[in-house]
């Protein structure tokens, strides 16, 4: 007697369409590890009653769905000064380990590559001589050229004398637009909360962030479910 669909004929035309339903919803819903050889060797699912009780208690609100804190992810992130300090905000439940900005910046030259410069608008200019009652308009890459060639400079100054002084003024006029590396560990309530509150920010990179967070395991059906769509 076959065990997996004890009411239908092993072999039969009935069960080998239960079977390749059964197997293409394990598929669609598992969570799979593979081997260095190729082979599954680690499945994980989630089954349907079991969903729905999750999706009961994640609509219940936080107090219910206290298991989502006991699904753990851990995840390296590269983003600029300006994200980070939006993203500090999430203290509870998350952990952060990070290239230390004031050990490192030192440690490789200073270049247009060190900053978030994705959705950079080039055709803006600036007036280099309001002050003075000229009008002459300068582009904007090259304002973002004389401050990145500064602290370079800094930089410079900082490994051939050692003086701290160089040291200071560098670490003052960093721009917000420098990229630091973060592992963070969090869980899957942080991550719903960050995408619910964070869903149509102005920034751009919160908009990777939750496309990210959807290619997470059950993501769609836990972390998104009655969340931001």
């Amino acid at each position: 007697m076959n065990k997996l669909f004890p009411d239908l004929e092993f072999g039969s035309k009935e069960y080998c369409v239960k079977e390749e339903e059964y197997l293409d919803w394990l598929f669609k819903n598992g969570i799979l590890k593979e081997s260095n050889q190729g082979n599954f060797y680690e499945t994980a699912w989630i089954g349907p009653n079991d969903m729905n009780l999750a999706q009961r208690l994640i609509a219940g609100g936080p107090e219910h769905r206290k298991f989502l804190r006991q699904i753990l992810v851990s995840v390296d992130i590269t983003a600029p000064l300006y994200w980070w300090k939006e993203f500090d905000t999430y203290k509870i439940g998350t952990t952060a380990n990070s290239t230390s900005t004031m050990h490192k910046l030192a440690s490789t030259p200073i270049t247009m590559e060190c900053f978030e410069t994705d959705d950079m608008d080039k055709s803006l200019l600036y007036n280099s001589g309001i002050l003075a009652g000229d009008n002459i308009s300068t582009p904007c890459n090259e304002a973002r050229g004389f401050i990145i060639n500064y602290c370079e400079q800094l930089r410079l100054y900082y490994l051939k004398t050692q003086e701290v002084r160089y040291w200071k003024e560098l670490i003052r006029w960093l721009p917000e637009g420098w990229l630091q590396t973060r592992t963070i560990t969090m869980n899957y309530e942080n991550v719903r909360t960050i995408c619910h509150q964070r869903n149509g920010h102005k920034l751009t990179e919160w908009a990777s962030f939750i496309k990210w967070a959807r290619t997470l395991p059950y993501a769609e059906e836990l972390i998104f479910y009655k969340n931001c769509q």
